[in-house]
């Protein structure tokens, strides 16, 4: 099989993976908040735990929406095969859809019409990165439109700093209510511009686990206290109340401009679908165990 080939498979494994599971460790803390609510909390948590172990034996979405199809590929320098990983994306996004495993999702903004294939222009969408090395990192997930929905976005007067930030998240999930089907992990970018904010808090959703914290203790700090804060404010699962609001927060930053200070949060629902692999430049393959996983 060549290289190509391998690509195209594991692309394809990839997508009907991430949209039928959510990864391990967020299941682990589905379970461990239906543990601490009650009531109609936690009716809906073990619900929402339910619907991921019947997607994992019955190989269906754990959700009606299964999303837009993102890709986010770390391309490694000496990786032979970087021209085509945009059109082998495409082909294998559309086939899923053909098959039944993505709902169509990608609609026109100004006609309205849906293209019927989760293709079109800027979609899927194709996060590139080069970096050291020859092999190829892929991860592929979808975001539900109802949990993109209460995204926002602030420009913090800088002389406001850390307080502006932490103001800004708050109100966010306030504002977001029930709307982003909580529990939520949510993730913060911090930067100069609007899209690097808005870049860094979508890789802070996808590229990180439960509970890993930011490198910089004082981010990191910075994360526990606000993932307090945020559940004290009572919004619980699916809005019913209780405990969890939301499951984790994660911050990723970028040095500001002294004239800026761009604040983007970005909610994605309990349900989130992803799936990693690494492809060597000799053609193998190996998967993220925490996010390729079965019962």
């Amino acid at each position: 099989m060549n290289l190509e080939d391998v690509v195209r498979d594991t692309f394809s494994f990839l997508v009907e993976t991430a949209v039928t599971r959510v990864p391990r460790d967020v299941y682990e803390a589905i379970v461990r908040a239906a543990e601490r609510e009650e009531g109609a909390a936690r009716m809906a948590m073990e619900a929402i735990a339910e619907a991921v172990r019947v997607g994992i034996r019955e190989k269906r979405p754990v959700c009606q929406d299964t999303g837009l199809p993102m890709f986010f590929l770390r391309i490694g320098e000496g990786f032979p095969l970087k021209a085509g990983l945009g059109a082998i994306a495409r082909e294998v996004v559309a086939e899923a859809t053909k098959r039944g495993i993505l709902r169509p999702n990608a609609v026109h903004p100004f006609t309205n019409r849906n293209t019927g294939d989760n293709t079109g222009r800027f979609v899927p969408w194709i996060d590139y990165e080069v970096v050291e090395g020859d092999s190829l990192e892929v991860t592929f997930a979808v975001k539900g439109g109802g949990s993109e929905a209460p995204s926002a976005l602030y420009m913090v007067s800088p002389s406001r700093g850390v307080e502006g930030l932490r103001r800004a998240v708050l109100k966010a999930v306030y504002d977001a209510g029930p709307r982003p089907c909580p529990p939520t992990i949510v993730g913060v970018g911090v930067g100069a511009t609007a899209e690097m904010a808005m870049r860094l808090a979508k890789r802070a959703l996808f590229m990180r686990r439960m509970g890993e914290r930011s490198d910089d203790p004082r981010v990191a700090e910075l994360e526990e206290r606000l993932l307090n804060e945020v559940n004290r404010l009572g919004i619980g699962p699916m809005g019913f109340g209780g405990r969890t609001t939301v499951l984790d927060l994660r911050i990723e930053y970028g040095c500001r401009h002294p004239a800026t200070f761009a604040v983007a949060i970005i909610f994605n629902c309990w349900a989130l679908r992803k799936a990693s692999a690494t492809i060597g430049s000799s053609g193998s393959v190996s998967y993220d165990p925490n996010e390729v996983w079965g019962l």
